[in-house]
């Protein structure tokens, strides 16, 4: 038998490749972070996979060494084998300069690996699409597109953000939610258990729309009233309305558009897919994958030999 950890065939006079060998030492990480966690998947060469949570990053927010030091305590110490290569997928990894702070970060941890990073809209388009063309759709808090042609993202129409976009997102829907709520234009029924169940004022939105941080995450808890009671006509016709706008916005500017698969991640996207279904039936598109995080597909995407 060979050594524990070692492809068949191996031993210590073994005539086989050394790099064969040393396959099932060399782990593959993945990596699928955003601000608040980051959810880990260490692929062996035989196919296991492993899992890990260390908290969330945001280059944009954070330095090198504030990776460097999470991954240090939480991630390494469950690793004993060689790290081949990093494929980190991230919030906030729009550009060269912030994805160097991340690979310097996990590069102090890992020194020998091949330390690749990406943002999160290709995460989602490899993890939707994997190597077919199709356009992959981000709706969670916020919300994001692109046109895959298999091996890059193509065209991207990105949202104008939470308070001039992110149609289709939690932020988006809680806003238009709780904007319809303070004018008087809620159902009666439905009213009165939103205002049991929250107690709002219009100043207790106004400060944590203008002067508390992150509005758009504030909003998004909000999604969850809408959630609950999505059988009413009235909270029906409103997620409908924002995945409406969000289609029309982005998704048809595309060329082409309605000869593409669809595929969505995201938790909005992913609770609420039966509405989402209905209104891509409705403007003549295929809705294909519709995934609540992308780790598993981009663990599928990342297996040896796939």
């Amino acid at each position: 038998m060979p050594p524990s950890g070692m492809l068949p065939g191996c031993n210590a006079t073994t005539l086989l490749p050394t790099a064969y060998c040393q396959l099932s030492t060399n782990l593959i990480l993945i990596a699928d972070s955003g601000s608040t966690k980051t959810d880990w998947r260490l692929l062996a060469a035989d196919g296991t996979v492993r899992q890990a949570k260390t908290a969330g990053f945001n280059p944009y927010y954070q330095a090198a060494t504030a990776l460097h030091a999470e991954i240090s305590q939480h991630l390494v110490p469950q690793i004993s084998e060689r790290v081949a290569q990093v494929h980190y997928y991230g919030a906030g990894c729009t550009g060269e300069e912030k994805c160097d702070v991340v690979r310097a970060g996990i590069g102090r941890a890992f020194p020998e690996a091949d330390i690749r990073v990406e943002s999160d809209l290709v995460a989602a388009a490899r993890a939707l699409c994997g190597h077919e063309p199709g356009i992959a759709c981000i709706l969670g808090t916020g919300s994001n597109s692109c046109l895959y042609d298999g091996q890059a993202i193509v065209a991207n129409r990105p949202s104008l953000g939470f308070w001039l976009g992110d149609e289709g997102g939690g932020g988006h829907l809680g806003k238009t939610l709780v904007q319809r709520y303070l004018l008087g234009e809620m159902p009666p029924e439905l009213a009165g258990k939103f205002d049991q169940r929250y107690h709002l004022t219009r100043l207790d939105v106004l400060d944590h729309a203008y002067s508390q941080p992150s509005p758009n995450q504030y909003f998004a808890s909000f999604s969850k009233f809408l959630f609950d009671n999505r059988r009413h006509p009235f909270a029906y016709g409103l997620v409908y309305g924002s995945f409406n706008e969000f289609f029309d916005k982005y998704l048809a500017k595309y060329e082409n558009y309605r000869q593409h698969q669809v595929h969505f991640v995201g938790s909005v996207a992913f609770y609420y897919s039966d509405i989402l279904r209905q209104v891509a039936n409705d403007q003549g598109l295929t809705v294909r994958n519709v995934l609540e995080s992308p780790i598993a597909g981009l663990t599928l995407y990342h297996q040896p030999g796939l």
